[in-house]
């Protein structure tokens, strides 16, 4: 397993360690709860430098990733942020991204650990013909990510950043603990918070000043076992369950993001054109049971006592914040409508569950 560059500070502040996309990664440091509810209500800070950073610069850079991407990133305005999908010939999704526009001629690209070198291989396979150049920068940086309530509060510690002009889904230069740092208004966890890309020489002052900052707000290291359960709740997918290159985007609940109306031909569009004539046999919903037992991944679920089943559980846990089961799955496309009845055999038992429409938690406005 590869190792993140501040894995000896995590080990100091008593993470356990798990093997993610091939790099060995802070799974948690006390309790899976506690570290789920100070995100919730507090701050949380992870660490995930095993994410890829690819970076695209030149004249075509724009043309070029609305031929690689099923989005339009010449659309996206300097300094903002969409979150879109690159796809193999068949619209089958290779993983899904977010793309920044840095400048006029240059973006950044945030994919998947476990996708990234096939991401980059794929944008160097449609590079060609296109004036821009394709730059893995992977292990040149840090991130983190500081999520929460109070993740402004402990940031303008540390910054003079002007937090309240940077919006949701934008990005910026700016000074973290002196730090020359990429400061961008994202994350995974469905509260408010911050992805801040450190050159790895640098990655320890701003992780310091960060856990100093914090201290006064209750801010807790988090790992990625309360980061799996955030996603959850906030009924964001992850690669590898809910979506893989036999998954489209259609399935997955992403035809917004194909935009068959951009100009000019991208990496599946023929597929994707013919895919958008008709209703996916299987959908992707969200489903919440009673109880205690959890609906885990692989988990069949059937409908009315049938035999046989209608779709799969893909994600799901007992939600910390919600108190009752939750799991997203598969589900034959005439069952999807919020409301059905459906059961899910959870280890030779049946227990109900119902459709919902995701999310399943939305922070407080």
């Amino acid at each position: 397993m590869k190792s993140i560059p501040l894995r000896q500070k995590h080990a100091k502040l008593g993470a356990s360690f798990t093997d993610f996309g091939g790099w060995e990664m802070p799974v948690r440091y006390s309790s899976d709860l506690a570290e789920h509810d100070a995100v919730r209500t507090k701050a949380g800070l992870f660490d995930i430098s095993h994410m890829g950073e690819i970076f695209i610069e030149g004249k075509d850079a724009a043309s070029f990733l609305d031929y690689a991407l099923v989005g339009a990133a010449s659309e996206i305005a300097v300094g903002r942020a969409k979150y879109s999908l690159i796809c193999n010939e068949a619209g089958g999704i290779i993983d899904d991204l977010i793309v920044y526009r840095l400048t006029e001629t240059s973006y950044l690209v945030v994919a998947n650990a476990s996708n990234k070198d096939v991401v980059f291989a794929a944008f160097q396979k449609r590079v060609p013909g296109f004036d821009a150049e394709v730059r893995d920068e992977s292990d040149a940086w840090v991130l983190l990510a500081i999520q929460g309530p109070k993740s402004v509060e402990i940031l303008e510690e540390i910054t003079p950043a002007p937090l309240s002009e940077l919006k949701y889904y934008a990005i910026s230069e700016a000074k973290i603990a002196k730090i020359d740092c990429l400061l961008a208004r994202t994350g995974y966890t469905g509260e408010d918070g911050f992805e801040i890309y450190i050159p790895v020489t640098s990655a320890e002052q701003v992780f310091d000043a960060l856990i100093a900052a914090g201290s006064k707000f209750d801010l807790m290291p988090t790992g990625l076992a309360c980061r799996d359960t955030l996603r959850l709740e906030a009924g964001m997918p992850l690669y590898g369950h809910e979506m893989n290159e036999e998954v489209n985007p259609y399935q997955a609940g992403f035809g917004k993001v194909v935009r068959l109306d951009k100009p000019g031909d991208f990496i599946g569009k023929a597929a994707l054109t013919e895919l958008s004539k008709s209703k996916p046999t299987k959908v992707l919903v969200g489903i919440t049971g009673q109880g205690k037992r959890a609906a885990r991944a692989d988990y069949e679920i059937f409908v009315d006592g049938n035999s046989a089943s209608v779709g799969s559980v893909t994600s799901g846990a007992l939600s910390p914040t919600l108190g009752y089961p939750i799991a997203m799955g598969y589900l034959q496309s005439d069952l999807a409508e919020a409301g059905t009845q459906v059961s899910v055999d959870v280890r030779g038992t049946m227990l109900s569950f119902e459709v919902v429409k995701l999310p399943f938690y939305k922070r407080p406005l």
